[in-house]
């Protein structure tokens, strides 16, 4: 059976949805705005869940049949998912946004029949639209992405996060984290997953690794790492799978270090020898 392309009116719904996120976080931005917690560390803010109201009416506007899965509502149906579901991120970054860094985004996927199909990334601060769709390529503001060269580990720049349970899990947080600068040329934390994986498959970053991520904070990352010639698992080399989202991204070639570094690290802290 031969793949038939996604609808080009996905895409362009995916573009018009993140930059209308973009423009309603810039218009917010470094003003004072309603901040609460969803966790100890986890905040939503006011922009947040406006920008995914927005989206879901935009969605049932356009596909009444469709599911949306967003963070901070979560999904539109509990039973029978539609085959056509977007997973969304109003605002991958909050923590940064709330503080005024500006390193944040809106990130959206469509995911037909459980396979990610198209994939919109905005960084409204650097106006970077990172796009994707399945078997078309990878592309920065219409120019095609092409993963780093980079060949080992050692000469790598890589990219990571912190969960929101990290002030109960710091010690296997921080110890992977050691192991990997003890390995790399460098390691960076910039707040945003959704950004570290659209900087892997430009080639700004050669890895990223992080666990205990949700669906929407990778959906659409992952699908442009791919696109962009890279390489994704989970962070144990089995499959990537978006709803269990401990993942290793890379440039392919260092993925196989990477996935020896997580073993062995692992290896070490189960036996009680780091």
């Amino acid at each position: 059976m031969i793949a038939m392309a996604p609808d080009p009116l996905f895409l362009a719904t995916a573009i018009e949805a993140v930059v209308r996120a973009g423009d309603l976080q810039m218009a917010h931005f470094g003003q004072t705005i309603e901040v609460s917690k969803k966790g100890r560390i986890d905040l939503v803010t006011e922009v947040d869940v406006a920008v995914e109201r927005t989206f879901r009416a935009m969605v049932a506007e356009r596909f009444a049949d469709h599911d949306v899965l967003a963070e901070e509502f979560g999904t539109t149906r509990d039973f029978a998912p539609a085959r056509r579901r977007w997973i969304f991120d109003p605002l991958d970054g909050t923590t940064n946004y709330a503080h005024g860094l500006p390193i944040f985004c809106s990130s959206l996927a469509l995911e037909i029949d459980g396979r990610l199909e198209v994939a919109a990334v905005y960084d409204p601060w650097r106006r970077e639209l990172f796009t994707a769709e399945r078997g078309g390529g990878a592309f920065l503001n219409g120019q095609p992405l092409r993963v780093s060269e980079v060949p080992t580990l050692l000469d790598a720049l890589l990219v990571t996060g912190f969960p929101y349970n990290v002030h109960e899990t710091a010690v296997p947080v921080v110890g992977l984290f050691g192991e990997f600068i003890a390995r790399a040329q460098a390691v960076r934390r910039l707040g945003s997953a959704a950004l570290d994986l659209c900087y892997v498959g430009a080639g700004r970053m050669d890895g990223f690794w992080e666990e205990r991520l949700k669906p929407w904070d990778v959906a659409a990352g992952a699908l442009i790492v791919q696109e962009a010639g890279g390489q994704i698992t989970a962070i144990d080399g089995t499959a990537f799978d978006v709803r269990k989202a401990s993942l290793i991204a890379s440039n392919g070639r260092i993925h196989q270090e990477m996935l020896w570094t997580v073993e062995e690290y692992k290896g070490r802290s189960r036996n009680g020898t780091d």
